[in-house]
Parts: C-alpha cells; sequence; structure tokens
C-alpha cells in the first residue's frame, strides 16, 4: 500500500482489535485473528494492533510483536493494518522494523506517558521515531499541552501521515485544521464515534473505534453518514450506541476495554479479563446493563 492509500484509509475508520487471552493469561492468537478477520470482513478500513484497546500498556514488547503479525495474517489485505508502537524510542523503532518485516502498511505512535515529559519536546518524540522508520506514522496525541505551532510540525511532517487527536479540546483541534488547511495534514478523531461529529465539523476525517469488535456495522453507518454530510442521521445512529460508549468511560475511562471485550463474551467470544491496571471486570450492575444494550441493539435489527 503505498502512501497515497494509506492516507486514504486513515479518513475511514481506524478501528482498533481487542486482544484475546486464553484460561492462562495468555494471548489466543486464534480467537484474536478470528475476531481481526471479522473486523476486516465488515469493510473497516484501517485496522489498528497494540492499541489502547488491545492493551499495548499491559503487553511485553514480545506480545506485542507476536500480537501485529497475527493481526496481519487475520487481514489478509483486506483493510490497512497499523501497528502501534511506543514506549522508549529504541522499542517504538524495533517495534515498527518488524511490524514491516510482517507487513504492517503504517505505526501508530502512542502518546508519550512519561509525568516528566516537555510539551514541545512530545512533539519531538513522534518526529524522531518517524524520521527513524520506513512505514508511514499516526502520531497518536492525548494532551491538549502540545502548541500548536509543534501540532502542525508534526502533522505537516513528510513521513507523519495522520494525527490521532485525542483531546476534546474542540477549539485547538479546529485551530490545528486551520493552521494546516491546504497541506496533506489529515486530523483524526481520537475519541470515537461519540464525538466524530463536532471533529468532522471543524474539518477532521475519519475516526476512531473500538467498537468495531462488537459490531463493525454501526461504526460504518456512522462514517457513512458523516462522509455524506448527513449530521442528523449521524446524530441518530450515535443515540444508539451512548449507552454503551457511557458504560466505557466510568471509573475515568478505566472501564473502556473492559465494555468491549464483556460484549464480546455475552456474544461468545471467550475473550478473557482485561489485565491490570485496567478494570478486570464489570460489576454485575454494569453487566446486566451491557446485556441489555447489546439485546437491545438485536431487536432493533431485527424490527
Amino acid at each position: 500500500m503505498n502512501l497515497s492509500e494509506y492516507r486514504r484509509a486513515l479518513q475511514g475508520i481506524s478501528g482498533v482489535h481487542v486482544t484475546a487471552y486464553d484460561t492462562a493469561g495468555e494471548i489466543d492468537q486464534a480467537l484474536t485473528s478470528r475476531i481481526v478477520a471479522n473486523i476486516a470482513a465488515a469493510g473497516i478500513h484501517n485496522i489498528v494492533s497494540g492499541g489502547n484497546t488491545g492493551e499495548f500498556y499491559s503487553l511485553t514488547f514480545d506480545e506485542v510483536v507476536r500480537l501485529q503479525a497475527t493481526a496481519i495474517q487475520a487481514v489478509d489485505g483486506k483493510a490497512a493494518v497499523t501497528a502501534a508502537a511506543g514506549r522508549s524510542i529504541r522499542e517504538a523503532i524495533a517495534t515498527a522494523s518488524l511490524a514491516k518485516k510482517a507487513g504492517a502498511d503504517g505505526v501508530m505512535v502512542h502518546h508519550p506517558l512519561d509525568p516528566f515529559a516537555a510539551p514541545h519536546a512530545q512533539a519531538n518524540y513522534f518526529i524522531s521515531i518517524a524520521e527513524a522508520i520506513d512505514l508511514p506514522v499516526v502520531a497518536y496525541v492525548r494532551s491538549d499541552a502540545i502548541p500548536l505551532a509543534d501540532l502542525v510540525r508534526m502533522a505537516t511532517h513528510e513521513n507523519i501521515a495522520g494525527v490521532k487527536f485525542a483531546s476534546g479540546n474542540t477549539q485547538l483541534f479546529s485551530e490545528c485544521v486551520r493552521a494546516t488547511e491546504g497541506t496533506e495534514a489529515i486530523w483524526i478523531c481520537g475519541l470515537a464515534e461519540g464525538w466524530a461529529a463536532p471533529f468532522y465539523a471543524l474539518g477532521g476525517r475519519g475516526f476512531t473505534s473500538g467498537l468495531v469488535n462488537v459490531d463493525p456495522y454501526r461504526s460504518l453507518a456512522i462514517w457513512r453518514a458523516l462522509e455524506a454530510g448527513d449530521y442528523p442521521m449521524a446524530r441518530a445512529l450515535v443515540a444508539t450506541i451512548a449507552e454503551f460508549e457511557k458504560l466505557r468511560t466510568k471509573y475515568n475511562n478505566g472501564a473502556n476495554v473492559t465494555v468491549v471485550k464483556e460484549a464480546l463474551q455475552i456474544r461468545n467470544f471467550p475473550v478473557g479479563q482485561v489485565r491490570l491496571p485496567g478494570l478486570v471486570a464489570l460489576d454485575p450492575a454494569d453487566r446486566s446493563h451491557l446485556t441489555a444494550i447489546l439485546a437491545g441493539w438485536e431487536e432493533r435489527k431485527a424490527s
């Protein structure tokens, strides 16, 4: 996949797949492969392996590498595959190198979590990795502390294909879009379906999704509505998933991955529990609520 094709994929849905574990707590490659294959078969444009929904920070380096090789094989050319990398610069470069050998189309670099990271140095972190690897980079920005000039410097770098903007600071987002007008910069909604409409209205393209693990067709319907500029339809579709997404935000987003994995379990995908320090499992009341949400989706689908 060339850079232009990859950029087009980023303007679609970047679906972040879960990591399934067996009863011993090890990666279940067969089940993970099945989940990824389902996402690709549905028509999701870009599949992200080793993202936050995949529990990147609880995985070892070797586990990340094996997970991504599994995902690339499962996609089988049906979608772009973006391998996630992060932590130290050297580790990110090593992950990217192995991902390229396995057949990845790009690399998403996680936001640096160092508590002493300087705002402008965070931009340099992304750029340093982009300049050291042979795959296009998606910079995953989770903070609005990086100055506008540095965000623009990142977004317009020749090897940064897009910026996954995961802050609710819509004013800063709009300034980023305006400041890069006329360039090839792509600003992606990194806060999933619920934020996609306002980000699109401000000039964003594409969005990330964990929902695709459970119901990729709902995500695709929202994306099509946004691409058509049909905001009333997009809002109506987002309303159908609002309770699901709200449940994921519990415990300061600690339930984010837990809700997705338990939804899969309810639908007979035994993906295992979330590793610590994520929320290992939902309490009975929240699981009952999740079961009712999924049942409601099936009822509406049947009608």
